[in-house]
């Protein structure tokens, strides 16, 4: 397993970092102490979840991820050698069981950490993660941005209130680090600027998702993570399990996310499945797992810190953790390029 720098830290994490929002959904507790116990044995230390995982968000199941993290947790002593990360919900009127409707402010954001460390059964979180922007932007697959004007002064009066509060944590020693997801190029440039300003955290990390498929990260945000040290938290990057090939000509596998779940459907559209099928016969063609090759390449990004993996399965898991041990050589790169070029935003 290789190891990155989280940031301007010397905290090193694994480059696979092992995804959670399956867990209390999809995979039991114990289907998620057995992906731990295997991740770590592969020299993964990198964990990421959410207060509000598992998804789909669901009342009755909201917290259980955590849940499930802490439950392993309590049964090591080795909580010293592991990096933890979780995020903390953005505004939303459709999340209403979640303090009746999260919101970035001081109160929320101390209730969820408090909240988040006794489901996880720990003293501290080594990365605590904004995990969508208070304010109303472009993200979550939109490209397009429609300004609002009476927003303009409280979006950047809100981010600051954000970090104020989480310099407060991170003296009360309760978080370590401060990351952002799901964010845009001028939020990521206030938040570092509110820092140094200020004497506030600096964001150590920039969770968005990056794939084959959506590479719109490469746009604005891959300058910021090399030259700011912000580096990239990939996420989704199998588009969903879209770019193993197992969704192309209408297949639907039974158990499988998109079966379960066909409202995350932004990597399977014409477009998409055109390029995914690109994708697919280029790694067979080189001996490759269309999975692996997909991995490998966010894998190969200088600007990456992390990828995060998901599965459901233990087989899912092994192929996705061995990723880290795969080179692309200079014809497949170029390969992918040229699908690329021939299909440049095909799931935004």
């Amino acid at each position: 397993m290789q190891y990155r720098p989280l940031g301007g830290t010397d905290l090193p994490v694994s480059l696979i970092c092992l995804g959670t929002m399956t867990w209390g959904e999809q995979n039991s507790e114990a289907e998620a102490h057995e992906q731990l116990d295997v991740a770590v044995d592969r020299g993964v230390n990198f964990f990421d979840l959410a207060e509000l995982y598992p998804v789909p968000p669901k009342a009755e199941t909201q917290g259980r991820t955590e849940q499930y993290m802490g439950s392993w947790l309590a049964k090591r002593g080795d909580r010293d050698r592991l990096v933890v990360a979780t995020k903390v919900a953005g505004h939303s009127t459709g999340l209403e069981w979640i303090r009746g409707g999260p919101e970035l402010t001081a109160r929320h954001i101390r209730e969820a950490v408090d909240a988040s460390l006794e489901r996880l059964q720990t003293d501290y979180i080594d990365l605590y993660q904004i995990h969508w922007p208070a304010r109303p932007t472009n993200f979550f697959g939109q490209l397009g941005y429609s300004p609002d004007e009476a927003d303009d002064g409280r979006a950047i009066e809100g981010i600051e209130e954000v970090l104020r509060t989480l310099a407060g944590l991170v003296e009360a020693g309760k978080i370590r680090y401060v990351g952002l997801s799901n964010e845009t190029p001028w939020g990521v440039m206030q938040y570092l600027r509110l820092a140094a300003e200020h004497g506030l955290p600096r964001v150590v990390s920039i969770q968005n998702p990056y794939n084959l498929l959506n590479r719109a990260f490469e746009v604005g945000l891959a300058e910021f993570a090399h030259r700011e040290r912000t580096g990239l938290l990939a996420y989704s990057p199998l588009g969903f399990g879209a770019l193993t090939g197992k969704y192309l000509n209408d297949n639907r596998p039974s158990g499988a996310r998109l079966t379960e779940y066909p409202r995350f459907s932004r990597y399977t559209g014409e477009t998409a499945e055109r390029a995914t099928a690109a994708y697919v016969e280029l790694a067979r063609e080189h001996g490759l797992s269309p999975a692996q090759m997909a991995l490998a390449y966010v894998n190969s990004r200088p600007f990456v810190t992390a990828n995060i993996i998901g599965a459901t399965t233990r087989a899912q898991l092994e192929e996705n953790i061995a990723s880290a041990d795969i080179g692309l050589d200079d014809e497949v790169l170029a390969a992918i390029e040229a699908i690329h070029a021939s299909n440049p935003f095909p799931a935004p």
